[in-house]
């Protein structure tokens, strides 16, 4: 892939995990992979979520012990969006992360090197999020158009405008 998005495939450094991230559109080991979040598109629009400690955001988050990716991809559609996956899910890339923590976010996660997934896949809103009490607490989801999308994600991380927009292209 021609790599014209200098700001997602820069290297990061997420101070708030102790990570070193590069993006790459290299599939990770399944097995290295701790994260899962989701372009999801109804028609021509993005759902993205936000809630009071961390803004906007795209919907997913971390696996659970024994969790497939496509079920922690379902878990997370319903606590965060209230949506569910209305076609193929397709990953579109991968942060690839180096910890400097001494141990694992969760015990039974890889460590030092472990993987964030970025995937693509329509969805459809079927109710409002579930909010469990050790997840985030989302106070809004929107249908975004792409670029109020970008603006909105692109507040927090220079780079999602750029995951966006490659998450558009994905969609052929």
């Amino acid at each position: 892939m021609k790599i014209d998005r200098p700001l997602l495939f820069a290297p990061q450094r997420w101070e708030w995990g102790g990570l070193d991230a590069v993006f790459s559109t290299s599939a990770p080991a399944d097995e290295l992979v701790t994260n899962v979040h989701v372009a999801g598109f109804v028609g021509d629009r993005i759902v993205v979520c936000r809630d009071e400690r961390y803004g906007w955001f795209l919907p997913g988050g971390t696996r659970e012990a024994g969790e497939s990716i496509g079920e922690c991809v379902a878990r997370e559609l319903a606590e965060e969006a209230g949506a569910r996956l209305a076609g193929e899910l397709r990953w579109i890339g991968a942060h690839h992360c180096v910890s400097d923590r001494p141990e694992p976010y969760r015990p039974h996660q890889p460590h030092p090197e472990k993987a964030w997934l970025w995937c693509v896949a329509e969805v459809e809103i079927v109710g409002e999020p579930g909010n469990p009490d050790d997840g985030e607490q989302v106070v809004e989801v929107r249908l975004a158009a792409v670029a109020e999308a970008q603006a909105l994600l692109g507040a927090s991380a220079d780079w999602m405008p750029d995951l966006i927009a490659l998450a558009v292209e994905s969609r052929g």
